[in-house]
């Protein structure tokens, strides 16, 4: 436990929100009489179990009584949060918001930038993150063990690097299931029940890759055992490879850093 940091959450009634605060608490990062949640209703769902924590729907009393304030809104609804936070460790989870346009907003100069994604409520988020020059060690350790508290994560050397990060982490889920949806599309077309279809498919994407996880195969031996068996699944990956798979891939990593630096831009001109 981090010397009784009182940590606040703005936007603690979201998924992401209540995510990470459940994880902080579960893993003893902070204590259930240091954290405090805020959201617009003033409810959150989720913490009776921890009957300390505090629910607010005052932004404002929450960044005045938090030692540590995290941003965890929607890029959209950063505009409405009006906080002063010149004393105060901020980390956002927006995309697309500078560490300069954090600081003019909230007076902080101790200010990182992280990319969680939905696996934090299965503790297998991975989360990259970038901190301003005033960020000091003990700041740095709080927040590596936020993020552990709910999967893994990495310093960045470069805000271009979590721009781009935020593209290809912060989907969480999203690519698997566009690879999966496009299994299951072809695999239906062939006839098959949609329950064996699914099943299938999830063997595939959510059990099969497990085989690639932090202690497993790298992607590049997996892919060379099954070329050199020369079976089917050799078939298959030749005729994705050939058909622009990995044009397709760098398509759409090269779209979601643009739609990135064109977020920063943008929201970087609305705080003039």
């Amino acid at each position: 436990m981090f010397s009784r940091l009182k940590v606040g959450i703005i936007g603690g009634g979201g998924w992401l929100g209540r995510a990470i605060g459940a994880a902080l608490l579960d893993k003893g990062v902070v204590a259930p009489a240091d954290l405090i949640l805020s959201s617009r209703s003033g409810r959150v769902e989720g913490f009776d179990a921890w009957s300390e924590v505090q629910i607010t729907a005052d932004n404002r009393q929450l960044a005045r009584q938090a030692d540590v304030i995290v941003l965890s809104v929607r890029p959209e609804q950063f505009a409405a949060v009006s906080i002063e936070a010149s004393d105060k460790l901020v980390i956002s989870f927006m995309a697309g918001i500078s560490l300069a346009t954090l600081g003019e907003a909230t007076g902080s100069r101790r200010v990182i930038r992280a990319m969680p994604n939905a696996a934090a409520q299965i503790g297998q988020c991975y989360t990259p993150w970038f901190a301003a020059p005033a960020v000091d060690a003990a700041d740095k350790a709080f927040t590596q063990a936020m993020f552990e508290a709910c999967g893994s994560a990495d310093e960045v050397g470069r805000e271009a690097d979590l721009d781009y990060l935020s593209g290809l982490v912060g989907t969480g889920a999203a690519y698997p299931a566009l690879l999966a949806e496009a299994l299951l599309s072809h695999a239906l077309a062939r006839g098959l029940p949609r329950h064996i279809a699914e099943n299938a498919v999830r063997g595939v994407v959510v059990g099969a890759s497990q085989l690639l996880g932090r202690d497993g195969m790298p992607p590049a031996e997996m892919l060379k055992a099954m070329f050199d068996y020369r079976g089917t699944t050799a078939a298959g990956l030749q005729a994705m490879i050939n058909g622009g798979f990995q044009q397709a891939v760098e398509a759409g990593l090269d779209a979601a850093d643009e739609a990135a630096r064109r977020m920063q831009a943008r929201f970087a001109r609305l705080r003039q």
